[in-house]
């Protein structure tokens, strides 16, 4: 795989949460703090977003916003200051119920798509660790077109009943979640992960390491993969990622040995060969020394996080995890 695939599926759990809102008139939601990545997509009319922080952000139409470390925030129909949002704002659980016992004309209100991803956040890539606190995508003629391609293709997909449509939709917030990362890295003028991955020694040795892990690797064996010499590499390598080529390979092994105790039901033994262990002892000592927890404990641990993702709505909407039509569209007035 390749690191953005990588760093988002070592931190990624379930399926994503999400719901299709119509509103209008004045309201004000507040999404509480979480273990996830939060998203909103302006689909018709605007609002405002107004983070913990003091972070504000206006939204029109076709902008997408993503809060990568779950910061609670409030969205509302017009500015709002942290003493107005305190008085104002309503869980977004409760707002959504409100909403969805009331009709509004099509040409009507604004029309969002939102959500959360719901990520495991005990072991985050630097990439995604380096993401803002808000990542804001608007809509402009000419940017992200795949972005606004996937965007269209969820609009498509929540208009109507389709064949497939439980499969689609949440393989479509997916793709949506990483044509946000793409975006931000792309437009980003600060940060070492896009000038890492922009950088053709350091990306080469980059993907061979996260493409063959388990390799024999050594610092001579890398810089003759990127070309270059062995200083070189070293120097480039460490000023943009941070740590040096053998430091990142014996970091990233255990982040993945992590994944596929959360993923897998792989004995250790098999799990310590996959990621360049020559034994689930050595696995273990470096698991500890990372994590500050056995395998065993962690993939215990990883289990319990894992059922909370499948399905963490509370009980009283989990009858419509099988329809995602039924649970798009509230309304509201």
């Amino acid at each position: 795989m390749d690191v953005v695939s990588d760093a988002i599926s070592a931190v990624h759990l379930g399926h994503p949460w999400f719901h299709r809102v119509r509103t209008s008139g004045s309201w004000c939601a507040r999404l509480d703090p979480y273990d996830g990545a939060g998203f909103h997509v302006v689909l018709k009319g605007n609002c405002w977003l107004l983070t913990d922080s003091g972070a504000s952000v206006s939204l029109g139409v076709g902008d997408a916003v993503l809060l990568p470390h779950g910061t609670g925030h409030v969205i509302a129909d017009s500015p709002v200051d942290a003493a107005v949002a305190a008085r104002k704002s309503v869980p977004f659980e409760r707002w959504l119920a409100q909403t969805g016992q009331r009709t509004l004309p099509d040409r009507d209100g604004t029309e969002m798509l939102c959500g959360k991803y719901w990520l495991d956040c005990s072991r985050m890539h630097p990439l995604m660790a380096e993401l803002p606190e808000v990542v804001h995508l608007p809509s402009r003629v000419g940017s992200h077109l795949e972005l606004r391609s996937a965007i269209d293709l969820l609009a498509g997909e929540l208009d109507e009943r389709r064949p497939g449509s439980c499969v689609a939709l949440p393989n479509l917030l997916d793709l949506l979640l990483v044509y946000m990362v793409r975006s931000w890295m792309a437009e980003t003028t600060s940060g070492s992960w896009p000038g890492a991955l922009g950088d053709p020694v350091t990306a080469t040795a980059l993907r061979a390491l996260h493409s063959k892990p388990a390799a024999r690797w050594s610092n001579d064996r890398l810089a003759a993969e990127a070309g270059v010499s062995r200083p070189t590499l070293a120097r480039r390598f460490t000023t943009l990622v941070g740590r040096p080529p053998m430091a990142y390979l014996a970091w990233w092994r255990v982040i993945l040995a992590a994944t596929l105790l959360r993923d897998t039901r792989e004995t250790l033994a098999t799990i310590a060969g996959r990621v360049g262990y020559g034994s689930p002892y050595a696995l273990s000592h470096a698991f500890e020394r990372e994590f500050g927890t056995t395998p065993g404990r962690y993939r215990a641990q990883a289990a319990g996080r894992s059922a909370s993702a499948a399905d963490p709505r509370p009980a009283s909407e989990q009858a419509d995890i099988a329809d995602p039509v039924r649970r798009r569209l509230p309304q509201s007035s």
